[in-house]
């Protein structure tokens, strides 16, 4: 349930549910998440014979943009198991992905957000770099093909 206030919640509290069950644990635990949405498309269409001459804007499917999660790499081989699930077309692969923020003391979910029907489609490590001082991270974009919001 979303909790409405006058000043925005910092962005640093929240949890990731990859669709296991948990947000406990080093495999839930994500720095980054960008590009969580959706977008409605609209058709325009005009009738030959209207009379005025403008198009009518007619509501069409709705789009669930891609989402981009990062974390320091940490030896867990759990996002590569369900990538490889979906690679080899198992039926049950796909998941319900649950981004959860907190209020500032983590005494409460203050917005949800379930990417429905989620898969990983794609996975990137690195880059790694011997003269660096930056921690190894992995990167993966999840494609969904619904948002709900609570």
């Amino acid at each position: 349930m979303a909790i409405q206030r006058e000043r925005p919640y910092v962005q640093f509290n929240f949890l990731v549910d990859l669709g296991t069950g948990t947000t406990d644990g080093a495999d839930a635990g994500f720095q980054e998440i960008s590009n969580v949405g959706m977008e409605v498309t609209v058709a325009e269409y005009r009738n030959g014979n209207e009379k005025e001459n403008s198009v009518r804007k007619i509501t069409g499917l709705n789009k669930a943009t891609d989402v981009t999660m990062k974390r320091g790499v940490i030896g867990s081989l759990t996002l590569y198991v369900w990538l490889n699930q979906l690679r080899n077309g198992e039926a049950n692969a796909l998941r319900t992905v649950t981004i959860q923020l907190q209020n500032e003391d983590h005494t409460a979910v203050v917005q949800t957000w379930k990417l429905l029907r989620a898969r990983i489609i794609k996975h990137v490590s690195g880059p790694f770099n011997a003269k660096g001082t930056d921690v190894a991270i992995e990167e993966l974009t999840i494609a969904y093909e619904r948002l709900e919001m609570e």
